[in-house]
């Protein structure tokens, strides 16, 4: 069994040679970043988040084609009914664990390009993210593809470009440029001490000042774990990071975190702030599912929505927030045919989700046919590259071309 470390991901992805990580990567604590902020959210500037779902999440059973016969016989008991997906028409439903994005593209704030990879598709996690995050199938580069728009319009500038984890992602590894790493808080408090915390927090009213305001750090101390630091976070693995190519188990190779409610938090409060970043990147990690799928991975997209969700819901209620739009992506989706564990190996194209109040809701891209499988594979209907363009020309105000080795074509979501 191989064992896959960051260095390994960064190796395979071509980053690690990159003069910018060379440089070293600025790390940023929460305060610290917020403490950047001009005291109120910037009115002007559009905000992307990229979501990364780590292990390669099926996308058959994400954007469900139920109404397909074929689907029914090549999942077996992993298909969903068509009484069970949240239809969105052309015999299409979601997940639904998906309830929150269902509302979403009812208000028409929900884009879903289907049929999303690249050519020639590579089934290693390692190889294919590494290809998301440079934005270059044809061979290894030494930057991703917001690094090099931070090298191209953030002016040196790191906090242009966030990633909310302990290391950065290739991603956002510039040429010259890389953007900041801020980490969520330390490890969790025991549930012992959270508990004695909260207990010595309650305060009567005519207690003695003193012993008010210990009570009061108290509680803002166990605040503070429970929103940043409450995970049960392993120092060893950062959730940025892919884990072992062949952990063939339920919800594996994911980065495995639990904590995307906490990084789009950071987010929010960044947003908030008026922080000058423009690009974040948060993840969800356990879509690895060879076995035992379909609970997983419903658990796992719940997760996601309620994020989500909540994320939404927040940054909404400020002008700035108004103009945030959220990319979720994986690295690959699931082959077609269901295997003997309950669950599906290692595929090609997949689902993007974009969603936020510029977004122009609906379907982009055809989905790919489950009547013409090509080497048992889904075809890929859309290229990766077009929806990176898209959200560097109307989030990020760039010329794609300059960023995508000349590659300008857009959808029209935005």
């Amino acid at each position: 069994m191989d064992t896959w470390t960051r260095r390994k991901f960064l190796t395979t992805s071509g980053v690690i040679g990159g003069a910018a990580l060379a440089a070293g990567v600025t790390a940023w604590g929460v305060d610290e970043l917020l403490a950047t902020g001009s005291g109120g959210p910037d009115a002007d500037a559009s905000t992307l988040v990229l979501v990364t779902l780590y292990g390669g999440n099926d996308g058959l059973n994400t954007l469900v084609p139920a109404a397909d016969s074929h689907y029914r016989d090549l999942r077996g008991d992993l298909a969903y009914g068509e009484d069970e997906v949240l239809a969105l028409g052309e015999g299409l439903g979601l997940n639904p664990g998906l309830k929150g994005m269902k509302k979403l593209w009812d208000e028409k704030r929900l884009a879903v390009v289907r049929g999303v990879s690249y050519p020639k598709p590579d089934h290693s996690h390692f190889r294919s993210m590494a290809i998301w995050q440079t934005a270059s199938p044809s061979g290894p580069v030494p930057s991703g593809w917001l690094g090099r728009w931070l090298d191209h319009a953030g002016g040196g500038d790191p906090l242009k470009g966030v990633s909310v984890g302990a290391t950065l992602p290739p991603l956002m590894a510039g040429e010259t440029t890389a953007g900041a790493a801020v980490r969520l808080g330390g490890r969790a408090l025991p549930d012992a001490w959270r508990r004695t915390c909260a207990e010595l927090s309650r305060v009567g009213e005519d207690a003695h000042p003193l012993l008010k305001r210990a009570g009061t750090s108290l509680a803002d101390l166990t605040e503070v774990v429970s929103a940043f630091g409450g995970e049960k976070e392993p120092d060893s693995q950062d959730p940025n990071e892919p884990r072992d190519e062949d952990e063939g188990n339920e919800g594996a190779s994911a980065g495995g975190q639990g904590q995307l409610g906490a990084q789009l938090d950071v987010v929010a409060r960044a947003i908030e702030a008026g922080v000058s970043t423009r690009a974040y990147s948060v993840s969800l990690g356990g879509f690895d599912t060879h076995a035992n799928e379909k609970a997983t991975q419903s658990r796992l997209l719940g997760q996601l929505d309620a994020d989500l969700g909540r994320f939404m819901e927040r940054v909404r209620k400020t002008e700035a927030g108004r103009k945030v739009v959220v990319a979720v992506y994986s690295e690959f989706g699931r082959r077609p045919k269901a295997n003997a564990s309950q669950g599906t190996d290692h595929g090609t194209s997949g689902p993007v989700f974009v969603l936020g109040e510029p977004v122009k809701g609906g379907f982009y891209g055809d989905q790919p046919s489950l009547a013409s499988l090509t080497d048992d594979d889904l075809r890929t209907t859309t290229d990766f590259r077009d929806v990176y363009a898209t959200l560097l020309r109307n989030v990020l105000d760039t010329d794609p071309a300059k960023i995508l080795d000349g590659h300008d074509r857009t959808l029209a979501f935005l």
